[in-house]
């Protein structure tokens, strides 16, 4: 399986603006720019879109694991935090406030350290990876 996602920009680094499109048009032409990577603009920017990645496809991983140990998820709520610092994205930091009846806070913390080393974007991300785990 394979996913695609097209970007275009047209100008330069500072003055220039961009669009990006993914196949499924979820993005459909999303305006992205420097001032909406490195200030404040209307649009989005790369390390938003790495961290609804890694929050969706760490959720999803979450998920999986606490089914597979027989408890019933009601609520998994993930933010992630990019931290891009001096060119480079240094971290991630998940942060999940889970509700999953009759889980213990020990084993819901074992789960989401399991999901934060094995889902798919964590493996890709050559970055430290770190999360906090609340129940609620």
């Amino acid at each position: 399986m394979k996913r695609n996602a097209t970007a275009v920009w047209k100008g330069t680094i500072k003055e220039g603006n961009g669009t990006l499109t993914t196949d499924s048009k979820v993005l459909d032409k999303s305006q992205y720019s420097f001032k909406t990577r490195f200030e404040d603009g209307i649009g989005t920017n790369p390390e938003e879109l790495i961290a609804a990645a890694h929050s969706g496809c760490f959720t999803m991983q979450l998920s999986a694991y606490i089914g597979e140990e027989g408890f019933e998820i009601e609520s998994l709520e993930t933010e992630c935090a990019i931290d891009f610092q001096d060119k480079s994205v240094i971290g991630s930091h998940l942060m999940v406030k889970g509700k999953v009846k009759g889980i213990s806070k020990e084993k819901f913390q074992e789960l989401v350290t399991k999901a934060e080393t094995t889902c798919p974007i964590s493996r890709l991300l050559d970055t430290k990876i770190t999360s906090e785990a609340t129940l609620v």
